[in-house]
């Protein structure tokens, strides 16, 4: 089934959304993340997306107690940042967390990284990272000279998903880039979901269309140009 879920972006204790992911471009912030999440589950939120705004730029997970406070909730979630170890991966999918995002640690570690994943089979997501059409890496810091597609490659082999995320329309709420996002979802075969920039149901509705596992949905939602409880339907709906 499509899937339609919220992000939580945590930065010192609080949710936060970030103009495409410039630390110091906070363009929403509340208290709470676990009130939070308890608001997107009950407006029928599936599965949840978190990230470890501060593990994602100091490379070291920051927020465990926040995340298995919301793991705590009896709700699925999707695990990313600051995730650069094995152990670290290891520690959240034992926890139960239903998946964790790997970015950096994908690229350096490509043989560990592909050995865990033929373990813990369609609980690893790759994110391909984009900005200006190359893969970013380090909390989007660092911005490498290769294509995020042929990068994905390294692992479509196996039973994974990938996560693409246009960096450059991250929180810009002005919609996706159709023609990359189409490119992405079509040149891999494993599930793809896809993130930024998204801020209107057309928007959704083309993603789920061109075949996509689902999307993510942050900067839309807080600022309330989508409601969860509407967009949420259209995991239901046929093409």
């Amino acid at each position: 089934m499509f899937e339609i879920i919220p992000a939580i972006d945590i930065k010192s204790g609080k949710v936060v959304r970030l103009l495409q992911g410039k630390e110091d471009r906070i363009t929403f912030e509340a208290d709470d993340p676990v009130q939070i999440a308890k608001t997107w589950i009950k407006k029928g939120a599936r599965i949840l997306h978190v990230v470890d705004l501060d593990g994602a730029f100091s490379g070291t997970l920051k927020n465990k107690q926040l995340l298995t406070e919301i793991l705590n909730l009896n709700v699925d979630i999707q695990i990313g940042g600051g995730i650069r170890s094995i152990s670290t991966a290891k520690e959240l999918l034992n926890l139960g967390v239903k998946r964790v995002i790997l970015g950096t640690l994908a690229l350096y570690n490509i043989n560990e990284v592909r050995s865990l994943i033929e373990k813990f089979k369609n609980r690893i997501m790759i994110a391909l990272d984009t900005k200006g059409g190359k893969l970013a890496i380090k909390g989007w810091k660092e911005i490498t000279n290769l294509d995020p597609i042929e990068f994905g490659r390294l692992y479509d082999d196996l039973d994974v998903s990938f996560l693409y995320t246009n960096i450059n329309v991250e929180g810009m709420q002005k919609g996706i880039n159709r023609e990359e996002v189409k490119k992405a979802v079509n040149s891999l075969s494993s599930p793809v979901y896809v993130a930024g920039g998204i801020s209107s149901v057309d928007d959704v509705l083309f993603i789920k269309e061109i075949g996509a596992a689902g999307v993510i949905i942050g900067t839309a939602l807080y600022t309330g140009k989508l409601k969860f409880e509407e967009i949420v339907k259209l995991q239901y709906e046929k093409i």
